[in-house]
This record gives structure tokens, sequence and C-alpha cells, in this order.
């Protein structure tokens, strides 16, 4: 059950982070909080299922969302 609910959050929170980061307007900024926020659940599945490769990569990806955290919100 805590797979299936790890994917749906995956699904939903990565597409509207790449969505919102690909607009022009100041909703891009948005992406970068709905990509962090899918970040656990990544690492979540990736330590489940034994993924270490993408469990790295995760990691990196959680730095590099908050370098847009920290470029869009709080330096602004």
């Amino acid at each position: 059950m805590g797979d299936t609910i790890s994917q749906v959050f995956i699904f939903v929170l990565s597409c509207l982070s790449i969505w919102f980061v690909g607009r022009r307007e100041k909703w891009m900024r948005w992406g970068y909080i709905f990509g962090f926020l899918s970040e656990p659940f990544w690492i979540y599945t990736t330590w489940e299922h034994q993924q270490y490769g993408i469990l790295i990569l995760s990691f990196f990806y959680c730095y590099a969302w908050g370098q847009g955290i920290y470029n869009y919100w709080i330096r602004g």
C-alpha cells in the first residue's frame, strides 16, 4: 500500500513540477516547490526497491530543486 501511495505522489508532484518549471511567467517558481516535495517519495521508493543509482540521483535532484527554491523564493 505504501508503494502505491508513493507512486501516486511521485506521478502528481513530478508532473506538476515539470509543467510549472516550463512556464515563462511567475508561476514557474512553483515547479521547484513541487519537485522538492516529490523527492521524499522518490527516496522512499528507490530505497525500498534497492535502486541505489536512482537513490543517489534523487539526492542530487533534492539539491537541484533546493537551488531553485533558494534562487526563486529566498533570494527573489
